[in-house]
Protein backbone atom coordinates (compact mmCIF):
# COMPACT_ATOMS: atom_id res chain seq x y z
CA UNK A 1 0.00 0.00 0.00
CA UNK A 2 1.69 3.19 -1.23
CA UNK A 3 0.64 6.50 0.35
CA UNK A 4 1.63 10.02 -0.59
CA UNK A 5 1.51 12.61 2.22
CA UNK A 6 1.20 16.27 1.24
CA UNK A 7 1.08 19.45 3.33
CA UNK A 8 -1.97 21.54 2.47
CA UNK A 9 -2.68 24.80 4.36
CA UNK A 10 -2.00 23.46 7.82
CA UNK A 11 -3.38 20.00 7.14
CA UNK A 12 -2.13 16.75 5.59
CA UNK A 13 -3.56 15.08 2.50
CA UNK A 14 -3.14 11.31 2.17
CA UNK A 15 -3.38 10.13 -1.44
CA UNK A 16 -3.43 6.42 -2.28
CA UNK A 17 -4.90 3.97 -4.74
CA UNK A 18 -5.82 1.64 -1.89
CA UNK A 19 -9.43 1.56 -0.64
CA UNK A 20 -9.93 4.51 1.64
CA UNK A 21 -11.61 2.30 4.24
CA UNK A 22 -8.21 0.69 4.88
CA UNK A 23 -6.81 4.03 6.09
CA UNK A 24 -9.77 5.53 7.93
CA UNK A 25 -8.58 4.18 11.26
CA UNK A 26 -5.36 6.20 11.06
CA UNK A 27 -5.07 8.84 13.83
CA UNK A 28 -6.97 12.02 13.04
CA UNK A 29 -7.89 11.04 9.47
CA UNK A 30 -11.20 11.95 7.82
CA UNK A 31 -12.46 11.70 4.25
CA UNK A 32 -12.65 15.06 2.47
CA UNK A 33 -15.08 14.83 -0.47
CA UNK A 34 -13.96 18.24 -1.78
CA UNK A 35 -10.60 16.81 -2.87
CA UNK A 36 -11.56 13.13 -2.79
CA UNK A 37 -8.82 12.01 -0.44
CA UNK A 38 -8.15 11.60 3.25
CA UNK A 39 -7.20 14.63 5.33
CA UNK A 40 -5.67 15.02 8.83
CA UNK A 41 -4.46 17.95 10.95
CA UNK A 42 -0.76 18.70 10.49
CA UNK A 43 0.12 18.03 14.13
CA UNK A 44 -0.70 14.34 13.49
CA UNK A 45 2.23 14.07 11.06
CA UNK A 46 4.60 12.07 13.29
CA UNK A 47 1.86 9.63 14.37
CA UNK A 48 0.74 9.06 10.77
CA UNK A 49 4.24 8.41 9.45
CA UNK A 50 4.96 6.02 12.32
CA UNK A 51 1.70 4.10 11.83
CA UNK A 52 2.09 3.88 8.07
CA UNK A 53 5.63 2.60 8.58
CA UNK A 54 4.35 -0.15 10.88
CA UNK A 55 1.79 -1.23 8.27
CA UNK A 56 4.39 -1.58 5.54
CA UNK A 57 4.24 -0.28 2.00
CA UNK A 58 5.79 2.80 0.47
CA UNK A 59 5.47 6.36 1.82
CA UNK A 60 5.99 9.28 -0.54
CA UNK A 61 6.53 11.90 2.17
CA UNK A 62 6.06 15.39 0.73
CA UNK A 63 5.17 16.95 4.08
CA UNK A 64 8.48 16.44 5.88
CA UNK A 65 10.03 19.60 7.42
CA UNK A 66 12.13 21.51 4.91
CA UNK A 67 14.45 23.60 7.13
CA UNK A 68 17.75 22.02 8.12
CA UNK A 69 20.07 23.19 10.91
CA UNK A 70 23.69 22.30 11.60
CA UNK A 71 24.41 20.90 15.07
CA UNK A 72 27.96 22.22 14.88
CA UNK A 73 26.70 25.81 14.98
CA UNK A 74 25.87 25.49 18.69
CA UNK A 75 28.28 26.33 21.49
CA UNK A 76 28.27 24.08 24.61
CA UNK A 77 25.51 25.00 27.07
CA UNK A 78 26.06 24.27 30.76
CA UNK A 79 22.97 23.24 32.71
CA UNK A 80 22.16 23.11 36.39
CA UNK A 81 21.32 19.64 37.74
CA UNK A 82 17.56 20.21 37.68
CA UNK A 83 17.74 21.58 34.12
CA UNK A 84 19.69 18.52 33.03
CA UNK A 85 17.10 16.30 34.72
CA UNK A 86 14.29 18.14 32.94
CA UNK A 87 16.02 17.73 29.57
CA UNK A 88 16.53 14.02 30.23
CA UNK A 89 12.86 13.59 31.20
CA UNK A 90 11.77 15.32 27.99
CA UNK A 91 14.02 13.12 25.85
CA UNK A 92 12.78 9.96 27.58
CA UNK A 93 9.19 11.08 26.85
CA UNK A 94 9.90 10.95 23.12
CA UNK A 95 10.94 14.62 22.91
CA UNK A 96 7.35 15.76 23.36
CA UNK A 97 6.14 17.36 26.57
CA UNK A 98 5.93 20.34 28.89
CA UNK A 99 8.62 21.28 31.41
CA UNK A 100 7.24 23.28 34.35
CA UNK A 101 9.84 25.39 36.16
CA UNK A 102 9.47 28.59 38.21
CA UNK A 103 9.99 32.02 36.72
CA UNK A 104 13.69 32.88 36.83
CA UNK A 105 14.91 29.26 36.93
CA UNK A 106 16.29 29.17 33.38
CA UNK A 107 13.59 27.68 31.15
CA UNK A 108 14.98 29.49 28.11
CA UNK A 109 18.44 28.03 28.69
CA UNK A 110 16.91 24.57 28.96
CA UNK A 111 15.18 25.11 25.60
CA UNK A 112 18.45 26.16 24.00
CA UNK A 113 20.11 23.00 25.33
CA UNK A 114 17.30 20.92 23.79
CA UNK A 115 17.77 22.69 20.45
CA UNK A 116 21.54 22.19 20.58
CA UNK A 117 21.26 18.53 21.59
CA UNK A 118 18.93 17.68 18.72
CA UNK A 119 20.72 19.89 16.20
CA UNK A 120 17.46 20.23 14.28
CA UNK A 121 15.65 23.20 12.81
CA UNK A 122 13.46 24.86 15.43
CA UNK A 123 10.65 27.38 15.70
CA UNK A 124 10.35 29.15 19.05
CA UNK A 125 6.87 30.52 19.75
CA UNK A 126 6.55 33.35 22.28
CA UNK A 127 3.54 35.39 23.44
CA UNK A 128 4.87 38.92 22.88
CA UNK A 129 7.14 40.94 20.61
CA UNK A 130 9.29 41.86 23.62
CA UNK A 131 9.97 38.18 24.29
CA UNK A 132 10.63 37.55 20.61
CA UNK A 133 13.53 40.01 20.63
CA UNK A 134 14.80 38.69 23.97
CA UNK A 135 14.84 35.13 22.67
CA UNK A 136 16.74 36.15 19.56
CA UNK A 137 19.45 37.82 21.65
CA UNK A 138 19.78 34.82 23.97
CA UNK A 139 19.89 32.29 21.11
CA UNK A 140 22.50 34.36 19.27
CA UNK A 141 24.76 34.05 22.32
CA UNK A 142 25.04 30.27 21.74
CA UNK A 143 24.21 29.78 18.06
CA UNK A 144 26.59 30.79 15.28
CA UNK A 145 24.00 30.71 12.50
CA UNK A 146 21.38 33.28 11.64
CA UNK A 147 18.42 33.67 14.01
CA UNK A 148 15.35 34.91 12.16
CA UNK A 149 12.25 36.60 13.56
CA UNK A 150 8.67 36.67 12.32
CA UNK A 151 6.69 39.39 14.04
CA UNK A 152 6.93 43.10 14.92
CA UNK A 153 7.25 44.00 11.19
CA UNK A 154 9.90 41.36 10.55
CA UNK A 155 9.06 38.54 8.11
CA UNK A 156 12.04 36.21 7.92
CA UNK A 157 12.54 32.46 8.26
CA UNK A 158 15.69 30.44 8.96
CA UNK A 159 16.51 27.03 10.47
CA UNK A 160 16.26 28.78 13.86
CA UNK A 161 13.33 31.21 13.97
CA UNK A 162 11.47 33.04 16.75
CA UNK A 163 7.82 33.92 16.14
CA UNK A 164 5.02 35.49 18.16
CA UNK A 165 1.86 33.52 18.90
CA UNK A 166 -0.19 35.94 16.81
CA UNK A 167 2.07 35.62 13.77
CA UNK A 168 2.03 31.84 14.09
CA UNK A 169 -1.76 31.84 14.23
CA UNK A 170 -1.93 33.94 11.07
CA UNK A 171 0.85 32.27 9.03
CA UNK A 172 1.27 28.66 10.17
CA UNK A 173 -0.99 27.42 7.38
CA UNK A 174 1.73 28.64 5.03
CA UNK A 175 4.83 27.96 7.15
CA UNK A 176 3.81 24.89 9.14
CA UNK A 177 6.02 22.35 7.34
CA UNK A 178 9.34 24.16 7.77
CA UNK A 179 10.60 23.16 11.23
CA UNK A 180 11.36 19.90 13.01
CA UNK A 181 11.20 21.14 16.62
CA UNK A 182 8.54 23.40 18.11
CA UNK A 183 9.48 25.25 21.33
CA UNK A 184 6.45 26.85 22.98
CA UNK A 185 7.25 29.44 25.63
CA UNK A 186 4.49 30.16 28.20
CA UNK A 187 2.72 27.05 26.90
CA UNK A 188 -0.18 27.49 29.35
CA UNK A 189 -1.66 30.02 26.89
CA UNK A 190 -2.65 27.09 24.68
CA UNK A 191 -5.17 24.33 25.18
CA UNK A 192 -8.27 26.42 25.82
CA UNK A 193 -8.98 27.14 22.15
CA UNK A 194 -7.32 30.54 21.85
CA UNK A 195 -4.81 30.36 18.99
CA UNK A 196 -4.52 26.56 19.26
CA UNK A 197 -4.46 26.45 15.46
CA UNK A 198 -0.88 27.76 15.62
CA UNK A 199 0.13 24.37 17.05
CA UNK A 200 -2.35 22.29 15.08
CA UNK A 201 -1.03 23.46 11.70
CA UNK A 202 2.62 22.54 12.33
CA UNK A 203 4.08 19.18 11.29
CA UNK A 204 6.96 19.47 13.81
CA UNK A 205 7.36 15.95 15.28
CA UNK A 206 9.26 17.17 18.36
CA UNK A 207 7.70 19.66 20.78
CA UNK A 208 8.87 21.28 24.01
CA UNK A 209 6.50 23.40 26.09
CA UNK A 210 7.76 25.74 28.81
CA UNK A 211 5.64 27.09 31.65
CA UNK A 212 5.87 28.17 35.26
CA UNK A 213 2.21 27.28 35.75
CA UNK A 214 0.83 24.56 33.44
CA UNK A 215 -2.94 23.94 33.59
CA UNK A 216 -4.05 21.52 36.28
CA UNK A 217 -4.53 17.96 35.06
CA UNK A 218 -8.06 16.75 34.50
CA UNK A 219 -9.41 19.90 32.87
CA UNK A 220 -10.07 20.15 29.09
CA UNK A 221 -7.27 22.69 28.55
CA UNK A 222 -4.71 20.33 30.09
CA UNK A 223 -5.91 17.40 27.97
CA UNK A 224 -5.71 19.49 24.82
CA UNK A 225 -2.20 20.68 25.68
CA UNK A 226 -1.17 17.04 26.06
CA UNK A 227 -2.38 16.40 22.51
CA UNK A 228 -0.69 19.41 20.94
CA UNK A 229 2.58 19.53 22.92
CA UNK A 230 2.72 16.57 25.26
CA UNK A 231 2.24 15.81 28.97
CA UNK A 232 4.05 17.58 31.79
CA UNK A 233 7.26 15.54 31.95
CA UNK A 234 9.07 17.46 34.69
CA UNK A 235 7.86 19.95 37.30
CA UNK A 236 9.40 21.99 40.09
CA UNK A 237 7.86 24.89 41.97
CA UNK A 238 9.22 27.99 43.67
CA UNK A 239 9.59 26.26 47.03
CA UNK A 240 11.66 23.47 45.44
CA UNK A 241 14.38 25.90 44.32
CA UNK A 242 14.13 28.83 46.74
CA UNK A 243 17.24 29.09 48.88
CA UNK A 244 19.39 27.10 46.45
CA UNK A 245 19.00 28.10 42.81
CA UNK A 246 16.50 30.86 43.55
CA UNK A 247 16.75 33.47 46.26
CA UNK A 248 14.94 32.68 49.54
CA UNK A 249 11.95 34.91 50.20
CA UNK A 250 9.43 35.93 52.83
CA UNK A 251 5.75 36.25 51.95
CA UNK A 252 3.92 38.74 54.17
CA UNK A 253 0.16 39.08 53.87
CA UNK A 254 -1.26 42.39 55.11
CA UNK A 255 -5.02 42.25 55.68
CA UNK A 256 -6.29 45.80 55.37
CA UNK A 257 -9.80 46.91 56.35
CA UNK A 258 -12.28 48.70 54.11
CA UNK A 259 -13.56 51.98 55.47
CA UNK A 260 -17.30 52.37 56.14
CA UNK A 261 -18.14 53.82 52.72
CA UNK A 262 -16.11 51.19 50.89
CA UNK A 263 -17.70 48.40 52.90
CA UNK A 264 -21.23 49.62 52.10
CA UNK A 265 -20.44 49.88 48.41
CA UNK A 266 -18.73 46.51 48.29
CA UNK A 267 -21.59 44.68 50.04
CA UNK A 268 -24.14 46.39 47.80
CA UNK A 269 -22.37 45.33 44.61
CA UNK A 270 -21.69 41.80 45.84
CA UNK A 271 -25.30 41.32 46.97
CA UNK A 272 -26.45 42.12 43.44
CA UNK A 273 -23.91 39.65 42.09
CA UNK A 274 -24.69 36.85 44.56
CA UNK A 275 -28.43 37.08 43.81
CA UNK A 276 -27.72 35.70 40.34
CA UNK A 277 -24.51 33.72 40.87
CA UNK A 278 -25.83 31.78 43.90
CA UNK A 279 -28.76 30.11 42.09
CA UNK A 280 -26.54 29.40 39.07
CA UNK A 281 -23.97 27.65 41.28
CA UNK A 282 -26.68 25.54 42.98
CA UNK A 283 -28.13 24.37 39.66
CA UNK A 284 -24.75 23.95 37.92
CA UNK A 285 -22.29 22.97 40.67
CA UNK A 286 -19.59 21.82 38.21
CA UNK A 287 -19.80 24.80 35.89
CA UNK A 288 -16.75 27.03 35.41
CA UNK A 289 -16.58 30.78 35.79
CA UNK A 290 -16.61 31.11 32.00
CA UNK A 291 -19.76 29.00 31.88
CA UNK A 292 -21.39 31.48 34.25
CA UNK A 293 -20.28 34.45 32.15
CA UNK A 294 -21.76 32.88 29.01
CA UNK A 295 -25.03 32.14 30.79
CA UNK A 296 -25.19 35.59 32.40
CA UNK A 297 -24.69 37.32 29.07
CA UNK A 298 -28.04 35.96 27.88
CA UNK A 299 -30.21 37.81 30.43
CA UNK A 300 -30.53 41.37 31.67
CA UNK A 301 -30.24 40.25 35.32
CA UNK A 302 -27.12 38.28 34.48
CA UNK A 303 -25.47 41.20 32.73
CA UNK A 304 -26.25 43.48 35.70
CA UNK A 305 -24.78 40.89 38.10
CA UNK A 306 -21.51 40.66 36.14
CA UNK A 307 -21.31 44.46 35.97
CA UNK A 308 -21.77 44.64 39.76
CA UNK A 309 -19.01 42.05 40.27
CA UNK A 310 -16.65 44.04 38.06
CA UNK A 311 -17.38 47.24 39.96
CA UNK A 312 -16.67 45.47 43.25
CA UNK A 313 -13.40 44.05 41.93
CA UNK A 314 -12.36 47.45 40.59
CA UNK A 315 -13.03 49.03 43.97
CA UNK A 316 -10.84 46.44 45.74
CA UNK A 317 -8.00 47.08 43.31
CA UNK A 318 -6.87 50.15 45.23
CA UNK A 319 -8.68 50.89 48.49
CA UNK A 320 -7.74 53.77 50.78
CA UNK A 321 -5.91 51.42 53.12
CA UNK A 322 -3.93 49.95 50.23
CA UNK A 323 -2.93 53.44 49.07
CA UNK A 324 -1.60 54.25 52.53
CA UNK A 325 0.19 50.89 52.85
CA UNK A 326 2.00 51.36 49.52
CA UNK A 327 3.38 54.69 50.70
CA UNK A 328 4.54 53.25 54.02
CA UNK A 329 6.20 50.23 52.40
CA UNK A 330 8.02 52.37 49.84
CA UNK A 331 9.31 54.58 52.66
CA UNK A 332 10.49 51.52 54.56
CA UNK A 333 12.43 50.16 51.58
CA UNK A 334 14.15 53.27 50.31
CA UNK A 335 17.37 51.39 49.57
CA UNK A 336 15.78 48.45 47.77
CA UNK A 337 14.56 47.91 44.23
CA UNK A 338 10.79 47.61 44.43
CA UNK A 339 8.24 46.18 41.96
CA UNK A 340 4.59 47.09 42.58
CA UNK A 341 1.93 44.94 40.91
CA UNK A 342 -1.66 46.12 40.50
CA UNK A 343 -4.84 44.56 39.14
CA UNK A 344 -5.34 47.09 36.35
CA UNK A 345 -3.77 50.08 34.62
CA UNK A 346 -5.98 52.60 36.45
CA UNK A 347 -4.54 51.50 39.80
CA UNK A 348 -1.00 51.51 38.37
CA UNK A 349 -1.33 55.08 37.13
CA UNK A 350 -2.93 56.22 40.40
CA UNK A 351 0.00 54.84 42.42
CA UNK A 352 2.48 56.33 39.94
CA UNK A 353 0.97 59.80 40.42
CA UNK A 354 0.68 59.59 44.19
CA UNK A 355 4.13 58.09 44.84
CA UNK A 356 5.97 59.75 41.90
CA UNK A 357 7.29 56.47 40.53
CA UNK A 358 7.48 55.18 36.98
CA UNK A 359 4.53 53.16 35.59
CA UNK A 360 5.21 50.36 33.11
CA UNK A 361 2.05 49.38 31.26
CA UNK A 362 0.93 48.11 27.88
CA UNK A 363 0.60 51.76 26.78
CA UNK A 364 4.38 52.19 26.85
CA UNK A 365 6.33 51.30 23.70
CA UNK A 366 9.35 49.02 23.47
CA UNK A 367 12.00 51.74 23.25
CA UNK A 368 10.69 53.59 26.30
CA UNK A 369 10.24 50.33 28.22
CA UNK A 370 13.84 49.32 27.59
CA UNK A 371 14.99 52.79 28.68
CA UNK A 372 13.00 52.49 31.91
CA UNK A 373 14.42 49.04 32.70
CA UNK A 374 17.94 50.30 32.01
CA UNK A 375 17.38 53.13 34.52
CA UNK A 376 16.15 50.62 37.10
CA UNK A 377 19.17 48.43 36.43
CA UNK A 378 21.57 51.34 36.89
CA UNK A 379 19.92 52.40 40.15
CA UNK A 380 18.59 55.69 38.78
CA UNK A 381 15.08 54.36 39.41
CA UNK A 382 14.32 52.39 42.55
CA UNK A 383 10.71 51.37 41.89
CA UNK A 384 8.28 50.49 39.11
CA UNK A 385 4.53 49.95 39.17
CA UNK A 386 2.79 47.73 36.62
CA UNK A 387 -0.46 45.88 36.08
CA UNK A 388 0.37 42.84 33.92
CA UNK A 389 3.28 43.79 31.66
CA UNK A 390 5.85 42.41 34.12
CA UNK A 391 4.06 39.09 34.74
CA UNK A 392 5.59 37.09 31.91
CA UNK A 393 8.96 36.93 30.32
CA UNK A 394 10.39 40.45 30.46
CA UNK A 395 14.04 40.29 31.53
CA UNK A 396 13.93 42.44 34.65
CA UNK A 397 16.84 43.95 36.53
CA UNK A 398 17.45 42.50 39.97
CA UNK A 399 14.76 43.48 42.49
CA UNK A 400 14.31 42.38 46.09
CA UNK A 401 10.90 43.76 47.16
CA UNK A 402 7.48 43.21 45.64
CA UNK A 403 4.23 44.84 46.70
CA UNK A 404 1.22 42.99 45.30
CA UNK A 405 -1.60 45.52 45.52
CA UNK A 406 -4.08 43.49 43.52
CA UNK A 407 -4.42 40.75 40.93
CA UNK A 408 -7.08 39.09 38.85
CA UNK A 409 -5.55 35.93 37.35
CA UNK A 410 -5.17 33.80 40.48
CA UNK A 411 -2.41 31.33 41.29
CA UNK A 412 -0.67 31.52 37.90
CA UNK A 413 -0.29 35.30 38.03
CA UNK A 414 0.90 35.18 41.65
CA UNK A 415 3.64 32.62 40.96
CA UNK A 416 4.86 34.58 37.94
CA UNK A 417 5.01 37.82 39.90
CA UNK A 418 6.95 36.34 42.79
CA UNK A 419 9.33 34.72 40.35
CA UNK A 420 10.28 38.21 39.12
CA UNK A 421 12.14 38.73 42.44
CA UNK A 422 13.94 35.46 42.88
CA UNK A 423 17.08 35.93 40.83
CA UNK A 424 19.74 34.81 43.35
CA UNK A 425 22.48 37.07 44.68
CA UNK A 426 25.01 37.07 47.52
CA UNK A 427 23.13 37.34 50.80
CA UNK A 428 19.89 38.18 49.03
CA UNK A 429 16.54 37.46 50.67
CA UNK A 430 13.50 38.78 48.83
CA UNK A 431 10.32 39.96 50.51
CA UNK A 432 6.82 39.94 49.03
CA UNK A 433 4.02 42.00 50.56
CA UNK A 434 0.52 40.98 49.54
CA UNK A 435 -2.14 43.59 50.30
CA UNK A 436 -5.50 41.94 50.88
CA UNK A 437 -8.82 43.65 51.55
CA UNK A 438 -10.05 42.02 54.77
CA UNK A 439 -13.47 40.41 54.80
CA UNK A 440 -13.74 40.22 51.02
CA UNK A 441 -13.26 37.66 48.28
CA UNK A 442 -9.58 38.68 48.15
CA UNK A 443 -8.92 36.67 51.34
CA UNK A 444 -10.04 33.40 49.75
CA UNK A 445 -8.16 34.21 46.57
CA UNK A 446 -4.96 34.87 48.55
CA UNK A 447 -5.23 31.45 50.19
CA UNK A 448 -5.63 29.73 46.81
CA UNK A 449 -2.74 31.67 45.27
CA UNK A 450 -0.30 30.49 47.92
CA UNK A 451 -0.86 26.87 46.88
CA UNK A 452 1.20 27.54 43.78
CA UNK A 453 4.23 28.23 46.00
CA UNK A 454 4.18 24.82 47.66
CA UNK A 455 6.78 22.21 46.66
CA UNK A 456 5.73 20.13 43.66
CA UNK A 457 6.17 16.90 45.66
CA UNK A 458 3.92 18.14 48.45
CA UNK A 459 1.33 19.33 45.97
Amino acid sequence: MDVRIEFDRGTLLLRTEAPRASLRDLPGVLWDPRVECLRAPAWRYADLVAELGRRGGGIDDRAAPTERARAGDWRPIDLRPYQQAALCAWELAGRRGVVALPTGSGKTRLALAAMATLGLSALCLVPTRVLMHQWRVVIAGFYAGRVACWGDRERQCAPITVMTFESAYRRMAELGRRWELLVVDEAHHFGAGMRDEALEMSVAPFRLGLSATPPASGIPAADRLVELVGPTVYELRVADLAGSYLAPFDLIELRLPLDAAERRRYEQEMSAFRAVFGPFRRFCPRASWHDFLRAAARTEDGRRAVAAWRRARSMLALTRAKRAAVGQLLAGHRQGRVLIFTADNDAAYAIAREQLIMPLTCDIGRAEREHVLARLRSGELRALVSARVLNEGIDLPDADVAIVVGGSLGEREHVQRIGRLLRPGPGKRAVVYELVAAGTSEQRQAERRRRGLAPAIAA
